[in-house]
């Protein structure tokens, strides 16, 4: 069995060029510029022409495949870029910044960035996800907070939970897919109106801020206090379970996470999460799904601190 990092598109340009080409344009090239495709576009094929280069007869402008995606105006070789999306689709936990430099061979700067722009494409495209849920829908939602363990060394006066620190809400819906939000300056009840359906039946466990909530579906809740964990198909265990994940990658891989691009790394390991393995997605179909989501997403140094 060949190793999948042995495939063309992962070492020669043209080769990845046409890989990318051929998923992004399926029914053939199309100018970013104008919108012209079919006879309107030519292929330059000049001894000075960079591979993949294309002219728009209509608006006469040149253009490659990566003209509005988040390959944009990247120095970097096209099939770095598809072995960078192949690492960060198959690492469960997630890779390191370190790491990737080590692998692809590039800059700590131009890896960091690289991870960036890759968990970009792997979260929704701006305004495309609803409220969670629906009539006749269970969702779950659990909460966890983003500080040190417990049995680290606390300074004298440290509150538990304190309002100032991180805290990460998940909903997933019962069959379907998972979203987690950072309150940074926002309440759990105020998440709840603004991302989850209230038709829904709501399952948590009993948490003082879900206590008083009022839907047209149903809330039930375990309570955790009394070591009830489940009750029938009432639990949090997957929410548990996504957490878990999540903090091995926070601690073990990433060791640290700034709040500002927090929401980036939440929507890398929903990724992950919402096209695991046992929905029948082995991870190079994992990483054709990122590169269906780089279109339509540029991110720059000026904006890459904008959550």
């Amino acid at each position: 069995m060949a190793s999948v990092l042995s495939a063309p598109h992962f070492h020669n340009e043209e080769a990845a060029y046409a890989y990318v080409e051929a998923r992004l344009w399926p029914t053939g090239p199309v100018c970013p510029h104008c919108g012209a495709s079919g006879e309107k576009i030519g292929r330059l094929n000049g001894k000075s022409t960079r591979v993949g280069v294309r002219k728009c007869y209509a608006c006469r402008k040149p253009f490659t495949v990566k003209i509005g995606t988040i390959f944009e105006s990247s120095h970097v070789k096209l099939h770095v870029w598809l072995q960078a999306m192949q690492l960060m689709a198959s690492s469960k936990k997630g890779v390191s910044t370190n790491q990737l430099s080590r692998i692809l061979g590039v800059t700590l700067q131009t890896a960091w960035f690289m991870g960036h722009r890759i968990r970009l494409a792997m979260a929704p495209a701006p305004g495309s996800s609803g409220p969670i849920g629906g009539e006749g829908k269970t969702v779950g939602a659990d909460e966890t907070y983003l500080a040190k363990s417990p049995k680290t060394r606390k300074p004298v006066g440290h509150v538990p939970h304190a309002r100032n620190e991180a805290v990460v809400l998940s909903l997933v819906e019962r069959g379907g897919n998972i979203r987690s939000l950072y309150l940074d300056d926002k309440n759990v009840r105020k998440a709840l109106d603004k991302h989850l359906d209230r038709d829904s039946r709501l399952v948590t466990d009993k948490a003082q801020h879900y206590k008083n909530v009022v839907w047209a579906g149903n809330h039930e809740a375990v309570d955790h206090s009394k070591f009830e964990w489940s009750r029938g198909d009432v639990h949090t265990n997957t929410l548990e379970g996504f957490f878990s994940i999540f903090k091995r990658g926070l601690v073990g891989v990433y060791q640290h996470m700034d709040e500002k691009h927090l929401d980036r790394y939440l929507a890398e390991f929903d990724f992950r999460q919402n096209t695991r393995a046992k929905l029948g997605i082995n991870d190079t179909m994992r990483a054709d799904i990122i590169l269906q989501g780089v279109k339509g997403k540029r991110l720059t140094y000026q904006t890459s601190d904008r959550a």
